[in-house]
């Protein structure tokens, strides 16, 4: 269940990173770390919220989900079972397809770039991408 373990890892790398945003969204934190001000730009523009909730927030909740998910699938119960990938795989691909909305919007509409929102993209495609190839090499290899 290697996969798992590396969407665990991965997902809560993008949990702490989205956090971070989220809690500087809400003005829990002082200045944003971005080096160019386009993460200032993108958080506090108008497609820095959605229905009034940060966008970050979706991201802890999606991480926080996946990073379940996947900690739940190493247990020993659920070791040799299939569903826990399947969720992964499917979680992780609403999060690509959310990530490739906000990403279009950075490039097509705000015209400007948030590298954490980048970073954050190359984790949830890296998740995906590991939950592909889990989800694809079944049955697992049995453990030593």
């Amino acid at each position: 269940m290697n996969h798992r373990m590396t969407v665990a890892t991965l997902a809560l790398m993008g949990l702490l990173l989205s956090s971070y945003l989220w809690f500087w969204k809400i003005g829990m934190l002082g200045d944003l770390a971005c080096g160019t001000g386009g993460c200032e730009t993108v958080q506090l523009g108008s497609y820095g919220s959605l229905a009034g909730i940060p966008v970050a927030f979706f991201g802890v909740l999606g991480y926080a989900g996946l990073l379940g998910v996947s900690i739940i699938g190493v247990q020993p119960r659920w070791e040799n079972n299939r569903d826990p990938t399947a969720w992964l795989m499917m979680l992780s691909g609403v999060g690509v397809a959310f990530t490739a909305y906000l990403t279009y919007l950075e490039a097509f509409v705000i015209h400007a770039w948030c590298r954490w929102c980048l970073v954050s993209a190359a984790l949830i495609l890296a998740v995906f991408a590991a939950s592909l190839v889990g989800f694809f090499r079944w049955p697992p290899e049995p453990s030593r």
